[in-house]
């Protein structure tokens, strides 16, 4: 599900239960809406209520912290291509060979994960195809055939920047489709519904009172719809830059 329709979908329980609320406090009787049943409501909505602001905060937490990792694991993952590409410049042309698989397997990450960038983009996130380039990768430099300790030293290198590049980029791709589970967002969000819901239930049924209780609604939603689209930076509206991989790019085979 895309972080636009769990916004929406949140949207719609939370003022749903607005509406709910507000429905029902016309058929209770007077004796369940007096002073003393207000009070024990607030009550049990104000643990709700900070319960709920709790879980939100370690949910945007978490969403950020998983955003800055994949952008921070991107970034390194940039600078070692590069730091590569020198490495096998250095060793000479018998290294044009893995230089290019190199290049070709940096413009297939690119095309897979922002497909918007290039038309020959498929699936965001896929791996299989540029996993395979890293396999061949590692043959071709490994079976370089070096002629000086100098060569052998690159060689060496060469190897174990490449074992390092493809734990970074799988570990980018382990989590593309986020982190937090739908029931815990299915919790907090009926939280949510249950205080809004009580809100409307003792407040008077006015244009007022919705348009306040349709604002919240909104606030709630933008902040669930935020927390999803951190989770997955690879997908939705706010992504990671693609800069470091364009750069890095624009970089090899010079």
């Amino acid at each position: 599900m895309s972080s636009l329709a769990i916004g929406a979908t949140v949207f719609a329980c939370t003022f749903g239960g607005a509406i709910i609320g507000l429905l029902l406090r016309g058929f209770l009787p007077e004796r369940h809406l007096n002073a003393e049943t207000k009070d024990v409501i607030k009550f049990a909505i104000g643990i709700i209520g900070t319960m709920a602001a709790l879980v939100l905060g370690l949910l945007v937490g978490s969403a950020k912290a998983t955003f800055d990792t994949q952008r921070d694991g991107l970034a390194q993952l940039s600078a070692s291509v590069i730091y590569l590409d020198r490495i096998l410049a250095h060793y000479g042309p018998e290294a044009r060979e893995p230089r290019q698989t190199l290049r070709d397997s940096l413009a297939d990450m690119m095309d897979k994960t922002w497909p918007h960038l290039s038309p020959n983009g498929t699936q965001a996130g896929a791996t299989s195809d540029t996993s395979g380039r890293y396999e061949v990768m590692f043959d071709q430099v490994q079976a370089l055939t070096p002629r000086t300790d100098a060569q052998r030293v690159l060689q060496t290198s060469a190897l174990d920047i490449l074992k390092d590049i493809a734990k970074t980029r799988w570990s980018l791709f382990a989590h593309q489709n986020g982190s937090i589970s739908l029931p815990f967002f299915v919790v907090v969000v009926s939280w949510f519904a249950l205080i809004l819901a009580a809100f409307g239930l003792f407040a008077p049924p006015n244009a007022v009172v919705v348009a306040a209780l349709l604002v919240s609604s909104l606030v709630l939603s933008s902040a669930i719809f935020l927390v999803s689209e951190l989770d997955r930076p690879f997908h939705g509206i706010i992504q990671i830059s693609s800069a470091p991989l364009q750069n890095a790019l624009s970089e090899l085979g010079k």
